[in-house]
């Protein structure tokens, strides 16, 4: 499970086996985000954090979209 961010006390994963559509997974203390590359940043689901905490991750995957993306399709390929 490559850890491809570390940010203020999130830890953004994206998982080798995992399924389309693109994807990360935002872990923080209290639970974890899933957030979607397609551009739209949008919150897929969320478990544990708060409202605050998920807006958070959200955000640092806009921040980071570029390089999320370019992670997602070294670790799952050029596939949509």
């Amino acid at each position: 499970m490559p850890t491809i961010l570390r940010i203020d006390g999130f830890a953004v994963r994206i998982y080798p086996n995992d399924h389309q559509p693109p994807h990360v997974h935002v872990i923080g203390a209290n639970g974890e985000a899933v957030v979607s590359l397609d551009g739209s940043s949008a919150l897929i689901r969320t478990a544990g954090l708060s409202r605050k905490e998920a807006s958070a991750a959200c955000e640092i995957v806009a921040m980071h979209i570029q390089e999320l993306v370019e992670a997602w399709e070294a670790i799952h390929g050029n596939r949509s």
